[in-house]
């Protein structure tokens, strides 16, 4: 089995977890066969003193067969 590595970086409004399971629900449109993920980074866009947006980078792990496409 081979396995490739494609980092992704997902947002949300409301948490960091969100903010990860968009990045992998927006992956999941045109990756097939997704067999995990890594967290490599959490940050966060603040305005006055208040967090407003949340960013996960992630790296999302697939199966590769002969047809699949990044």
């Amino acid at each position: 089995m081979t396995v490739k590595v494609v980092e992704v970086v997902g947002e949300s409004k409301n948490s960091w977890q969100e903010a990860v399971e968009n990045a992998v629900c927006d992956a999941n449109k045109t990756i097939r066969n997704i067999t995990g993920i890594e967290i490599l980074n959490n940050t966060a866009k603040v305005e006055n003193g208040k967090i407003v947006e949340y960013k996960a980078d992630v790296n999302i792990a697939f199966k590769v067969d002969g047809t699949t496409e990044v």
